[in-house]
């Protein structure tokens, strides 16, 4: 049963990930669905923090879907026949928020795994766990950057889940990581800068 609901978060990661670079809002419940499943499949495989990080992903993606269906709504009354990609770039304000907040979560985490689970890799967990909670906040605010901090995550969490013989999964994040480039080359190429601070 683990093996075959790893399969299907595998493929449903995927289809969330190409939504995800084409801005289409099904990806929120796409998203839902696969961290729900990996949840189960992270607890079988005592990887505890990402575990509450996909708890995290199934509310994220209720806002996420909230937030971009508004969006859709503001923007379709000025262009109603074109879903633009938009995006805005982190200030170096909100960036050292976002840096501050990376490392207060892993710290967080970190201790959490180290004195109160049998987790074999704490520090790798808590530090990909807090990127993710991170990252998704700056996808469902359109921040373009997040593709970059999952680029970090996933390269990371590639080798965590081979040490933990989650192959398929360690299949699904290489290919995350290539689809984050991917993903931040495409906004950049035909996403359009915004400057509504609603988005």
């Amino acid at each position: 049963m683990e093996t075959a609901l790893e399969y299907f978060g595998v493929v449903t990661g995927l289809l969330y990930l190409f939504l995800e670079i084409r801005q289409h809002r099904a990806m929120w419940i796409i998203g839902f669905m696969t961290s729900f499943v990996y949840v189960v499949v992270f607890f079988l495989a005592k990887v505890y923090a990402d575990m509450g990080l996909n708890l995290y992903y199934t509310g994220i993606s209720l806002y996420g879907f909230w937030q971009w269906s508004k969006q859709r709504k503001s923007t379709s009354r000025k262009e109603p026949t074109q879903e633009a990609i938009l995006y805005r770039h982190v200030t170096s304000r909100l960036l050292g928020g976002i840096l501050g907040s990376i490392g207060i979560i892993f710290l967080v985490i970190y201790f959490s795994l180290a004195q109160f689970t049998d987790s074999p890799i704490p520090a790798g967990d808590a530090f990909t766990t807090a990127i993710g909670i991170v990252a998704t906040w700056m996808l469902a605010r359109r921040i373009i950057e997040h593709w970059l901090f999952w680029v970090i995550a996933n390269a990371v969490s590639i080798y965590f889940y081979y040490v933990r013989g989650l192959y398929p999964t360690m299949f699904l994040y290489f290919c995350y990581t290539l689809l984050a480039i991917v993903g931040w080359y495409t906004w950049k190429k035909k996403g359009e800068e915004s400057y509504d601070k609603d988005l």
